[in-house]
């Protein structure tokens, strides 16, 4: 089966945009524990401060709570995903944002972190717009 079909067919499942929040809570619960609970270790490591690496980790559990309250409604609410959709994009702007910028110095592990992060928030982001756009079709005009 091709990746094209293999989606196709995945999209068209009526729980898709549930599931994809779902995924994308339990990749923020799983990052933002570490970020927390190793946040001191991880920051040399990363060439990162701990202060941010424990602040978005606390942000991350944050953000995972308003994605399990939209996931866990009976319908789900195009609005709050959209909201979701563009937090995502702002935390996509902010990783690459910090690696363009002079504020922090990351070793090659924190810029494959940062990029990574970026990557799999924007992955999470274009799924969850795909699964909002086929649960509430745009109007024919």
């Amino acid at each position: 089966m091709s990746t094209a079909s293999l989606l196709s067919s995945l999209l068209a499942s009526p729980h898709f945009l549930r599931r994809v929040l779902w995924l994308d809570a339990a990749t923020g619960v799983a990052t933002g524990l570490l970020q927390c609970a190793f946040a001191d270790a991880l920051a040399p490591l990363l060439g990162l401060p701990a202060s941010l690496v424990l602040g978005s980790g606390v942000a991350l559990g944050v953000f995972v709570l308003g994605i399990a309250w939209i996931a866990t409604r009976k319908t789900i609410p195009a609005g709050a995903v959209w909201l979701l959709i563009g937090a995502n994009a702002l935390w996509v702007l902010g990783c690459l944002g910090l690696l363009a910028s002079s504020l922090v110095a990351p070793t090659l592990l924190g810029v494959a972190f940062l990029v990574s992060q970026a990557l799999t928030v924007g992955v999470l982001a274009e799924l969850e717009w795909m699964g909002v756009r086929k649960l509430y079709p745009a109007p024919a005009w």
